[in-house]
């Protein structure tokens, strides 16, 4: 989340777009292929503000997400339309600018490195203590998998401030394994959660928050990246890589 006072600490104070990623900007750029997730809308004239709950980010907190290698981001969360269509019209835009792929607009993302095809979904089923895949959903789920080699399906989901998944949780990432999902990867609790595997498959239920502003308890200073590598289409390593952040909108690695 790149808005409300992550933008006025890099821009205002630091003088650097670029400063939330650069405890963390070489790692990410060390990848084949790096995804996140963007909780806010790209705008022009994005207002300065310290509070409330309509984010947005001006343009040039992009340059972060450039210098630090991002690829792909999912736009399926609950502040992708804070700004309405204009502001998600005005994202997409943004981003194809600065040459990054987007998913979670009811499209597969693909992007091939080494002669494998990886995919990539986003859906956003936050607050909902039972979600469930549309029928819609479902068929772009297993239409994905049939033209990927690797799908990897982002979700905004559970419950906010809770420190693992929920039942309705586990239920869905059994349904995404069945109809395809490779990996599953979370967020939305501001929380790290716990992990597991399905069939194989890895589940993370959430990371936690990355890059925000939610400095107010150790909990939500704190997040996960996770690395994955493949050799072709078989998982054979992970690292979960704890971050921290100290300063306001800065993670760090931390050991």
């Amino acid at each position: 989340m790149l808005g409300r006072t992550v933008t006025v600490e890099a821009l205002d104070i630091q003088k650097d777009a670029s400063f939330p990623f650069r405890g963390i900007g070489n790692l990410l750029q060390s990848a084949d292929i790096t995804f996140i997730n963007l909780e806010n809308p790209i705008v022009e004239n994005c207002p300065r503000n310290s509070g409330g709950f309509k984010f947005c980010a001006p343009p040039e907190m992009l340059s972060g997400m450039n210098l630090s290698g991002v690829d792909i981001v999912s736009l399926a969360n609950n502040h992708t339309l804070n700004y309405g269509a204009k502001g998600i019209s005005e994202t997409e835009q943004y981003l194809n600018e600065s040459r990054i792929l987007f998913t979670g607009r009811s499209n597969l993302a693909k992007l091939s490195t080494k002669g494998i095809t990886f995919g990539f979904l986003g859906f956003d089923k936050s607050q909902q203590g039972n979600p469930v895949l549309t029928p819609d959903e479902e068929s772009l789920l297993i239409s994905s998998n049939e033209v990927v080699d690797i799908l990897i399906v982002a979700m905004h989901w559970g419950v906010e401030y809770k420190n693992a998944g929920s039942a309705g949780q586990r239920a869905l990432a059994r349904v995404l394994v069945e109809k395809g999902a490779d990996v599953v990867v979370g967020h939305h609790p501001h929380w790290v959660q716990n992990s597991e595997q399905l069939d194989g498959k890895p589940i993370y239920y959430s990371l936690g928050n990355l890059i925000f502003d939610q400095m107010w308890s150790e909990e939500t200073k704190k997040g996960l990246l996770v690395k994955l590598t493949f050799e072709g289409t078989k998982l054979v390593s992970e690292e979960l890589l704890p971050t921290y952040m100290s300063a306001r909108g800065r993670p760090e690695l931390v050991d």
